[in-house]
């Protein structure tokens, strides 16, 4: 018995040592999704392709003519298709080998140094800032896979929305001390002795390199689960891994209907984040230190949404809590689309309802499905969970563009998105999770 106690009191004081290591990629990673996805490089990126643009307002990235204020969302599509070609074969290969760390870093430092490229940005170099975007972006997408898949491999099942929604908040946390830095850099960059457009290429390459160098706290602490097949065995065989996968997946029908719902919807809310900033900026008319302080707001709510939502799920279960926040969503986009030019009071009530819902809708989804993976197919599982949070969520950006390329109205592409949010609540509202749960060979916590 004492043998025992000591040897539960040590596997409990390394698992809490993982889970705060775990902790520190989402403060690492967030800074790109906020600093550069969110605020910065949308309408930046816009703005050199404008200034790139012909007498009719296109650019033509090879041959293609694009409407300069779609290139921006067409570029994340792009992104996140390429990162929907990468991720199950990393997935595989990490669960094959039981070596995620080694992909993580991989995939952090190339996101990292693409981000930090962007200092590069100027004059009308469209084409490098939407390389740069789909490289960034497809390894923040490879390497949010391979975290998530660490999840239940730190934490109890009792533990994970509390731990899920931790990170969340850590995240959130590293996002608004980032932008208080930039708003201060941005609105006082003649007395830093930069000019503006400078002062952002400074926010952008900053982004990557927090990223790089907070990136080392949780690879110096998480834990690699080494297993056979031998690592050359796993590389050879990714494809054929990526097969077995997907007709594994299909033995979880009920995991797989959480997928699909959690794509729509996550669809609309990650299109949402990206595109905010263009929307207020060229839609409302919204400076950039407007669009900085209503981010930051986002940021600081997100923190007290996503451990408030988690409190919420301990009561009345992750997936009500879920079906809750998506309602909430809807109003927010119809709101959106009445809000008045020229109003920063109002886009700021909107940030807030954003960021109330933001942090605990994605928290809850991810400990959500943390339930519904049968063990040892970890990596492989959180692969296609990371294809419906960052990797498959190249529909909403698309439609946004195409809505834009075919109106030149913002306000009708913002709103195209409701149809994401109410289709996700009929899916989601489908799912009988409890025995979802017992079908992937998981305990069945007390609500869920």
């Amino acid at each position: 018995m004492a043998a025992d106690t000591v040897t539960e009191r040590s596997d409990g004081a390394q698992r809490r040592r993982e889970q705060h290591g775990w902790y520190f990629y989402d403060w690492a990673c967030s800074v790109y999704s906020t600093s550069v996805l969110t605020v910065f490089l949308g309408p930046y990126l816009t703005e050199i392709a404008e200034s790139a643009a012909d007498a009719d307002g296109f650019v033509h990235p090879l041959g293609i003519p694009v409407r300069a204020g779609s290139f921006f969302p067409y570029a994340v599509s792009a992104s996140i298709i390429v990162a929907v070609l990468v991720m199950p074969l990393v997935g595989a290969a990490a669960d094959r080998t039981g070596r995620k760390k080694p992909f993580l870093a991989a995939a952090a430092y190339l996101g990292a140094a693409a981000t930090a490229a962007m200092f590069l940005l100027d004059g009308d170099r469209y084409l490098l800032g939407g390389l740069l975007l789909v490289v960034a972006n497809a390894s923040l997408a490879v390497s949010m896979s391979l975290y998530n898949a660490y999840l239940p491999q730190i934490s109890t099942p009792e533990e994970r929305d509390a731990v899920s929604s931790r990170g969340w908040a850590f995240g959130y946390a590293s996002g608004a001390l980032v932008l208080v830095l930039n708003l201060i850099l941005f609105t006082a960059h003649d007395s830093f002795g930069v000019s503006e457009a400078t002062a952002v290429r400074i926010c952008l390459a900053s982004a990557g390199v927090w990223w790089g160098a907070f990136t080392l706290v949780p690879l110096s602490r998480l834990r690699d689960r080494r297993r056979d097949p031998s690592e050359r065995e796993a590389a050879a065989g990714g494809w054929r891994q990526l097969r077995a996968t997907l007709r594994h997946m299909r033995r979880h029908p009920l995991t797989l209907a959480f997928l699909l719902a959690y794509l729509v919807y996550n669809d609309g809310v990650q299109t949402v984040i990206s595109q905010a900033s263009v929307y207020g900026s060229k839609e409302l008319g919204l400076g950039q230190s407007t669009l900085i302080v209503a981010v930051l707001l986002v940021q600081v709510l997100a923190v007290a949404g996503a451990l408030g939502m988690g409190r919420l799920a301990r009561t009345y279960g992750a997936k009500r809590t879920i079906l809750a926040s998506l309602v909430v969503w809807t109003f927010i986009l119809a709101a959106g689309y009445f809000l008045p030019a020229g109003a920063p009071v109002w886009f700021f009530v909107l940030a807030a309802g954003i960021g109330l819902v933001l942090g605990g809708t994605q928290a809850l989804s991810r400990s959500l499905f943390s339930h519904l993976v049968p063990r040892g197919k970890e990596a492989e599982y959180f692969s296609a969970y990371e294809m419906s949070d960052r990797g498959v969520s190249w529909l909403g950006p698309l439609i946004f563009g195409l809505t834009y390329q075919a109106t030149g109205s913002y306000r009708d592409a913002i709103v195209s998105l409701v149809v994401f949010f109410a289709l996700g609540f009929l899916l989601l509202a489908r799912v009988p999770v409890r025995r979802a749960v017992e079908a992937a060979g998981n305990p069945v916590p007390e609500r869920i």
